[in-house]
């Protein structure tokens, strides 16, 4: 799983469960943290992050033990090193915490009993701490840690005692010699802070001198004698600290064994602490688990993202394993993808997930996802190429425990074949009977998942009139794009936007070209009318319309009645087609489109705006196209299409008010 971990982030999960950890060993399981995969084992890891909870929620302080210099100390034993007093004072404390972490455990055994039986297995190791704290207090080996300590430090205190007196004598004798009347020490020795002019009047050693060279450090000849002896005195202490010290490391190693699973099990608990920690801060709770491929999210949200995310409420797995999410970019089809991903993983971690009461989540052997565009700019690869690359890993492993999670399938490539590869890939991975959660913009994939059993549409809802998504998936629906919508209410002309939508619509009847797609729709025609006449009925030919005083009738094949002028008049309104503000109309012989900006007057000419021109052109020569309903929402402005931004902002002033020379300029009607 560890590319589907890299892909969704599950290191900021360690990260920010690492925040939560005080010990090294803590920090060092976080880092080692990972899905597992067998039912038990991940149970149990919940309990113990439930408990954990639990016991931080009684607003209980848990006395975790220190493990401040404990890794060093444990590295060295063995190896004839001699711990010192800071090494030693370490382990003191750190065998302190443990009592009292042990006594703490022992009164949760009801509120949490798993994690409680842990501290069954620490020791308390009364005698080495006795030890410790019986020689060794404030960081120094203290005078009785043994006789013969004692004996030597009393003789030091005694030989100093003569130094001082001696010094004292001296430093009034030679008082109007010296730079101060203080006492020095160089290398451990006393000496006399002399000027430079008078060392020779005092009879010594020359051990040192100030930086000015102003001032010459002397040590008088008359305490050589009780310097010497305060040296040996000093020697034979250092001797008997050392013969101590290794008496105290040689019963640290005693308890070596002891001493490390103490260790260890603070370490665990540290980790399990830091789980319950990050519970609480994301809102963890608990999920039910099951083996058959059925999740079940209610009220998720993604565990980075937190309170900016809208819940999501997500289901898979019964009556389908195929889930097909649509809607608009930035919609959040992504982040719902990463969503039940990560919190598949940290479940199967042991981590209490972002979710509400009545989750349910399953356990899958393997996590497989392609999510972004995985381009790679040291191998050159295509954002095409990468895709396939990940999904030819995926199929190699992918089966009835695995969660496949693929993000924009057919982009990177041309959408025919990359539909057709990617529905073909879909029905591979449900044979396989994978668990399949599927992003995509495109309709042929959502028409795929309609008709297929065990597929299903899902849309991310989006707000039209705030351009804003709302984050909310919607099961059993395909959505949509929204790319107009979105183009429209962000400033693209509205001519773009028509000609998008006339486009579009087209790509769904015919094989689109965009040269030639209007005389395919006129040859389509042409054919259809040919053939209609080959029956004997007569018909309106959408051949290319040409000038009036040209018009020819159609062939008929039947002897018509007589009518009258007006019968003539009533005939032909109640044939004409119904146009509406704002269709699009073709114009065959123009070979263009446009939009309807007028109805049809008496004569039955129809107010067309081609571009930006308007024109007057007779309903016989037009063709209907794509309906208004189908282009704009409904109580669409349309004066935003036919009316220019100058004009619509002159109009809105002149409903307000009177405004003493404003004028609105319009083009006139092309003939």
């Amino acid at each position: 799983m560890n590319e589907a971990m890299s892909k969704l982030e599950f290191s900021k999960i360690r990260a920010e469960l690492e925040h939560h950890a005080v010990t090294y060993l803590g920090q060092r399981h976080i880092q080692q943290l990972a899905p597992l995969t067998q039912p038990k084992a991940i149970r149990h890891r919940l309990g113990e992050t439930e408990e954990a909870r639990r016991l931080l929620e009684a607003r209980a302080s848990v006395p975790l033990p220190s493990l401040e210099g404990i890794e060093l100390v444990l590295d060295l034993l063995g190896t004839g090193y001699v711990l010192t007093e800071r090494d030693l004072g370490h382990i003191a404390q750190f065998l302190r915490s443990c009592r009292q972490l042990i006594k703490y455990m022992a009164a949760k055994g009801e509120l949490a009993p798993t994690i409680s039986s842990y501290a069954a297995s620490m020791q308390e190791l009364d005698q080495l701490l006795n030890e410790i704290e019986t020689s060794i207090h404030g960081g120094r080996i203290v005078d009785h840690a043994s006789k013969e300590l004692a004996k030597i430090r009393k003789k030091i205190q005694v030989t100093e005692e003569r130094i001082k007196r001696k010094l004292d004598q001296l430093l009034n004798r030679h008082q109007s010699i010296l730079m101060e009347h203080v006492i020095s020490k160089r290398a451990g020795r006393y000496v006399l802070p002399v000027k430079k002019e008078y060392r020779k009047q005092i009879k010594g050693t020359l051990l040192d001198e100030s930086a000015s060279g102003q001032t010459v450090f002397i040590e008088p000849q008359e305490l050589l004698s009780l310097q010497m002896e305060l040296s040996l005195l000093q020697s034979e202490e250092a001797k008997e600290e050392t013969k101590i010290l290794s008496e105290l490391t040689g019963l640290t190693e005693r308890y070596e064994q002891e001493l490390r699973i103490n260790v260890d099990t603070v370490g665990m608990y540290d980790f399990i602490l830091a789980r319950g920690k990050y519970a609480l801060a994301i809102g963890g709770r608990n999920v039910s688990l099951n083996q058959e491929g059925y999740i079940h999210l209610i009220g998720a949200v993604h565990p980075l993202l937190g309170a900016a995310m809208i819940l999501l409420d997500f289901r898979i797995g019964r009556g389908y394993r195929t889930l097909i999410i649509t809607g608009p970019n930035t919609g959040g089809k992504t982040s719902a993808l990463k969503t039940i991903g990560l919190i598949t993983l940290m479940v199967q971690s042991g981590l209490l997930v972002p979710v509400q009461e009545g989750s349910e989540c399953a356990i899958f052997e393997e996590v497989a996802v392609d999510i972004g565009d995985g381009q790679s700019l040291e191998h050159a690869l295509s954002t095409f190429s990468a895709h396939i690359r990940n999904i030819k890993d995926i199929l190699l492993t992918a089966g009835t425990s695995t969660l496949v999670l693929l993000d924009e399938m057919a982009s990177g490539t041309d959408p025919g074949e990359g539909v057709g590869l990617s529905i073909a890939i879909l029905e591979e991975l449900h044979r396989r009977q994978a668990t399949v959660v599927v992003t995509t913009h495109f309709t042929e994939i959502k028409n795929f998942a309609a008709r297929s059993p065990g597929f299903e549409n899902a849309r991310m809802e989006f707000d039209t009139e705030t351009l804003e998504p709302l984050y909310r998936l919607r099961i059993g629906e395909a959505g949509h794009s929204y790319a107009f919508v979105i183009a429209a209410r962000l400033g693209i002309p509205e001519a773009i936007i028509a000609r998008s939508r006339e486009i579009s619509q087209l790509g769904r009847n015919v094989d689109l070209s965009l040269d030639h797609e209007p005389d395919r729709i006129s040859e389509r025609g042409s054919d259809q009318d040919a053939q209609d006449a080959s029956l004997g009925e007569t018909v309106i030919s959408s051949q290319p319309a040409v000038p009036d005083s040209e018009e020819t009738a159609p062939p008929s094949f039947r002897q018509e009645p007589a009518v009258t002028e007006a019968e003539h008049a009533a005939n032909e309104a109640a044939t004409r087609p119904k146009f509406r503000l704002g269709d699009r109309v073709y114009i065959p012989y123009l070979k263009r489109s446009g939009t309807v900006y007028d109805l049809p007057d008496g004569r039955g000419n129809v107010g067309v705006m081609i571009q930006n021109d308007k024109v007057r052109i007779n309903h016989k020569r037009l063709k209907p196209f794509i309906g208004a309903e189908e282009l704009y929402p409904e109580e669409y402005d349309l004066d935003i299409v036919f009316e220019s931004k100058e004009n619509r902002k002159k109009r809105n002033l002149m409903k307000r008010k009177h405004v003493e020379g404003l004028t609105i300029e319009t083009k006139p009607e092309s003939p």
